[in-house]
């Protein structure tokens, strides 16, 4: 098995898929394009999936990539092994051509050729989908995987929860899959323990995604017109498994980071298992910030959506980086370090690194005031505590508002020699998790990214307004910082430092119906970066696209590269309607606005 670093391995498997007919396509941006769903891009598929309903890729219809993504999901279990909140996932894509021999094949021979990975094929497990009343069992990558040398007694049928990929919103497309897995060589847990098992002897490193179906509705499946393979390898968990080392952050795309903090902290990495976590959640939260903050179309920290997410990783790291005594702006030096360390292979970083560090300092700075008025609320509390205990709803209203991790609060009660109801904690926690998934549901309901008629016409619009902002604040630098469309209204963030005046927002919303009312037909052209940048169009997302891209025109107002879907003409849209105008976060502001027929 060959010891590979982890810049050996992303060249490696672009390298290998390229030699099998893939187009190299650039990572997107960590903050989804036009898809309320999602907060962040949390797999490969999410900004493709206008080619995987049909759309023409420019690149062709093999792809291959390295994605960035953020999952948030287990934060709570950064600290493990294998838990990382940033990762970057190595993908191979068939866009209605090859299926799943081919896509079979070719993990086998990159994972167990000698040539590639040189991974002993008795070290591998695979998962199949064993089949429900929404899909048949999945027999073809079972016998797949045998004719290819894997033991058939390495392969386990598992149901839809553990091998179904599902759509990235609510609908879309998805299908089975096979996953991969590599044994440790930990002890088994029993006598049932096979792939799949979360005991941590089988580690997942890789995962082919069939996408068969088009999922429309709870419970609705529909053959898909187009079938595609989706397929997604963990860097970080392959490198680990490749180098030999107990978890991601033993690997060399930690070990620069785990070390400057050890230098700053003036502690040894493994002294203890609270060191153990400390290291990697401040390793682990801070990559994770910086790509955040350093991505194309980053975003700062603030109290909602992706803002919210991005203060607490920074927060959570602030505080685990006081546990080990690093000083202030230690964090500012680690994420200088996670930028070396990676600005090569995402020059974003490097372009944005001022931005970055004056974020995470001014982050701190205000983490800073607020902790010291937690710490009063914290003495407060604990003056008032019954029978020598914390109530769990007070423990989180110190957690929710004050940014008070369970564990500060517990160590601040011991030093009073008073005890926190966790359990109680935990509680007020999970009810809360409840009512904001509950939130979310209600309010990303019809927020998907689909060609509903609807949500074309507000696709289109944002276009129209982007350029009228331009026009009416004089200002050619205005970008585009990320928008929410639903088929109710269109959210638009834009760079620009202050809050617009009611007369200029009239002046927006006039020159919008303008254009509306001129009906110019919105067409769509395919060419290179550099043609499209020699038309004049605003290049909002050409690193995503690749060395083709796809023009929208409409009329000679608007000329933008864009995935769609747009509609046919200006005329089509309605009456547009600012309803809204306020800020987003630092230097960013906010636009909703609707369409009224």
């Amino acid at each position: 098995m060959r010891n590979l670093s982890s810049r050996e391995l992303r060249q490696l498997y672009l390298d290998f898929f390229r030699s099998k007919g893939h187009a190299v396509i650039p990572s997107a941006s960590l903050i989804p394009e036009n898809d309320p769903t999602v907060l962040f891009t949390t797999a490969g598929m999410h900004p493709l999936v206008p080619y995987l309903m049909g759309q023409k890729h420019p690149a062709g219809t093999r792809l291959t990539d390295v994605q960035k993504c953020v999952r948030t999901g287990d934060i709570d279990e950064v600290g493990d092994t294998s838990h990382c909140t940033f990762f970057e996932m190595l993908g191979n894509w068939s866009l209605g051509d090859y299926f799943k021999k081919e896509s079979i094949a070719w993990s086998w021979e990159f994972l167990t050729d000698e040539k590639w990975l040189g991974i002993p094929k008795e070290k591998l497990s695979f998962t199949c989908f064993e089949g429900d009343a929404d899909a048949p069992r999945d027999t073809v990558s079972h016998d797949r995987w045998v004719e290819m040398g894997a033991d058939p007694s390495h392969i386990v049928y598992l149901p839809k929860k553990n091998n179904w990929w599902g759509p990235a919103g609510l609908t879309g497309p998805c299908g089975p899959d096979t996953e991969i897995f590599y044994d440790t060589g930990r002890p088994a847990c029993g006598p049932d323990c096979k792939a799949g098992c979360d005991c941590g002897k089988y580690l997942e490193i890789w995962n082919n995604v069939f996408m068969e179906y088009n999922k429309v509705g709870e419970g609705k499946f529909e053959p898909l017109a187009q079938k595609n393979v989706d397929t997604g390898m963990g860097l970080d968990r392959t490198i680990a498994t490749l180098q030999g080392v107990e978890s991601v952050f033993d690997t060399d795309a930690f070990s620069g980071i785990i070390e400057l903090i050890g230098k700053l902290s003036h502690h040894s990495y493994k002294e203890s298992d609270a060191t153990v976590k400390a290291f990697r959640i401040i390793a682990d939260h801070i990559r994770c910030a910086t790509f955040i903050l350093g991505d194309q179309r980053g975003v700062t920290p603030s109290n909602v959506d992706q803002g919210y997410i991005l203060r607490r990783l920074i927060r959570r790291s602030i505080r685990y980086a006081m546990q080990l005594n690093i000083p202030r702006y230690g964090i500012v030096e680690i994420a200088s370090a996670v930028i070396d360390q990676y600005g090569d292979i995402y020059p974003e970083l490097e372009e944005n690194r001022e931005k970055v560090l004056s974020e995470l300092k001014r982050e701190e700075n205000r983490f800073a005031d607020t902790l010291k008025k937690g710490i009063k609320e914290f003495n407060k509390t604990a003056a008032n505590a019954q029978d020598g205990k914390i109530d769990g709803i007070s423990a989180f209203h110190l957690y929710d508002t004050y940014g008070f991790p369970i564990e500060l609060t517990m160590e601040l009660a011991q030093e009073k020699g008073i005890t926190v109801d966790v359990d109680g904690f935990h509680a007020a926690f999970a009810e809360h998790q409840k009512k904001s998934q509950a939130g979310a549901t209600q309010r990303f309901k019809s927020g998907l990214a689909d060609h509903q008629e609807a949500t074309t016409a507000l696709h289109s619009a944002t276009h129209l307004l982007h350029k009228a902002l331009r026009v009416v604040l004089n200002d050619d630098t205005i970008s585009q910082k990320g928008s929410n469309i639903t088929a109710e209204r269109l959210r638009f963030d834009f760079s620009f430092p202050r809050k617009l005046t009611p007369e200029e927002l009239k002046a927006v919303e006039d020159l919008v119906n303008e254009q509306i009312g001129r009906h110019m037909p919105i067409t769509c052209e395919e060419m290179t970066v550099a043609e499209a940048k020699a038309q004049g169009a605003i290049g909002l997302f050409e690193s995503k696209y690749g060395e083709r891209v796809k023009v929208y025109t409409m009329g000679d107002f608007s000329k933008e590269i864009c995935g769609g879907p747009h509609a046919q003409n200006t005329g089509d849209l309605g009456h547009f309607v600012i309803k809204k105008e306020e800020a987003s976060s630092s230097g960013v502001r906010r636009i909703k606005a609707i369409l009224e027929k």
